[in-house]
């Protein structure tokens, strides 16, 4: 049972229940005391050691019910009798194997007689035992279904299984007529038991395969269902973002002793070094400019810039965000009041979807903003660089470039049209410190943390 509870705890996991070692033993200190008898117990004794919100609660309450209830047996209909779909389809449903013709031969292997006797527990735990010996709780892709299918057969003993029936084809042809129903049951029941594994112990890793091939789709050509899943991968990476750069910044650099320093401070004792001094690495705390494109153009990933926008109000304090379309407005307030999704509801409703006119915005911001920009300043700026062949004012870009610390241009488009139509996006780079290409979410989660 210790193994098994490891293997639950190790499902949980993977069903997005976080769970620390040593909440694990605390959890499992709590079971060897309320016991595996009553199941209502048992459930609420994860929920109270593992579980530390609701949506855990649900996630883990639902985990417990897929690994603790196993696939119901398929039992086999009876062969040869012509009212098999009346009443041997309803004994077979409520368990009862009366009215079953035949009896176990002798002389057959033992996985043989146990099919024919319809021993529903021995045969669950036969298929228990198989599939803790083939190490199906290894078991991580769909791909590995028939391998691990393959493993419990043969570990049950399917090749005497086969023998068994060839013998009996010969010397009593109803008996292996029996079998061979009872041995397409067994395989069902393994394929049972080995996709309800898949999806206890492989949920973690399919969905890493595709979040992965997600992350490097093009961001502009996502279906509904993908963009949905996308938004939810874009605030895990957010979050990740917040969690990396949002620590403490009390940890001082501790590796280097400052030499002259700690004489100086010690010369009351003759120079011996009661009190050390070490040398601190200084840090510009960060201020960053934000301005979004939200334009119909690039509407498809506006959602996706202004969540990562959103992500950088959590991390880092002395932000500004800018959202344009045909003219440039302060979003910040919002940004820093509200949901993602409200927040993203109200910028594009105030602003969005509109015609790009980036030298109109542009202006705006020198007019109103231009004060915020200092020697201190990152400028990011998130958008395609196309301007509907309206002035592009990259000279307002160039005095913002003069007066921060750099600009930094994510575009969306891929760097092969970068020019072509209306892009002004090779002028604009004459400016900018950094230009990156961001069609993908891993290209643009990469741009935002360096």
């Amino acid at each position: 049972m210790r193994e098994n509870l490891h293997r639950f705890f190790r499902a949980a996991r993977g069903a997005g229940v976080r769970i620390s070692p040593s909440e694990s033993m605390d959890a499992m200190r709590a079971v060897a005391d309320v016991g595996f008898y009553d199941r209502s117990v048992l459930r609420d004794t994860f929920l109270v050691t593992l579980a530390k919100s609701q949506e855990e609660k649900r996630l883990l309450s639902d985990c417990f019910d897929v690994f603790f209830d196993h696939p119901e047996l398929v039992q086999p209909l009876a062969i040869g009798d012509p009212d098999a779909s009346g009443e041997q389809q309803e004994g077979s449903e409520s368990g009862q194997t009366e009215g079953v013709p035949g009896a176990p031969s002798s002389g057959l292997g033992q996985l043989a007689q146990t099919l024919l006797s319809q021993d529903r527990a021995e045969m669950e735990a036969a298929i228990s035992n198989a599939a803790n010996a083939a190490s199906l709780s290894d078991i991580r892709f769909f791909t590995q279904r028939g391998i691990f299918s393959s493993r419990i057969l043969d570990l049950l003993g399917i090749q005497q299984l086969r023998d068994d029936l060839e013998q009996l084809a010969q010397t009593n042809p109803s008996e292996a007529e029996r079998l061979a129903a009872a041995t397409e049951a067994l395989r069902e029941n393994v394929r049972d038991r080995v996709s309800q594994a898949l999806l206890l112990y492989g949920r973690e890793e399919t969905e890493n395969l595709r979040n992965e091939i997600l992350k490097n789709a093009p961001l502009s050509q996502l279906d509904r269902r993908q963009v949905e899943q996308m938004r939810a991968l874009i605030r895990v990476m957010a979050r990740r973002l917040r969690e990396r750069y949002s620590r403490p910044r009390k940890r001082q650099r501790r590796g280097h002793l400052d030499v002259r320093r700690t004489i100086r401070r010690n010369a009351a004792w003759g120079g011996v070094p009661f009190l050390t001094t070490w040398k601190r690495r200084h840090r510009d705390r960060p201020k960053i400019v934000a301005i979004c494109d939200v334009s119909g153009s690039v509407a498809k990933v506006s959602d996706f810039f202004l969540l990562l926008i959103y992500s950088l109000h959590e991390v880092v304090s002395d932000v500004r965000s800018f959202a344009f379309s045909g003219h440039l407005v302060d979003v910040s307030d919002i940004l820093d009041s509200k949901t993602p999704e409200a927040a993203m509801a109200d910028i594009m409703s105030l602003v969005g979807l509109g015609s790009s006119d980036y030298g109109k915005s542009l202006a705006d911001f020198e007019a109103k903003w231009m004060r915020h920009v200092t020697p201190q300043t990152t400028v990011i700026v998130l958008g395609d660089a196309r301007t509907n062949n309206l002035n592009p004012r990259a000279d307002i870009l160039r005095r913002i470039s003069e007066r921060s610390k750099r600009v930094v241009w994510l575009n969306p488009e891929g760097r092969m049209i970068w020019g072509m139509g209306d892009s002004e996006m090779p002028r604009y780079a004459t400016y900018c410190s950094v230009v990156r290409q961001c069609s993908t979410a891993q290209q643009l989660e990469r741009a935002i943390s360096d």
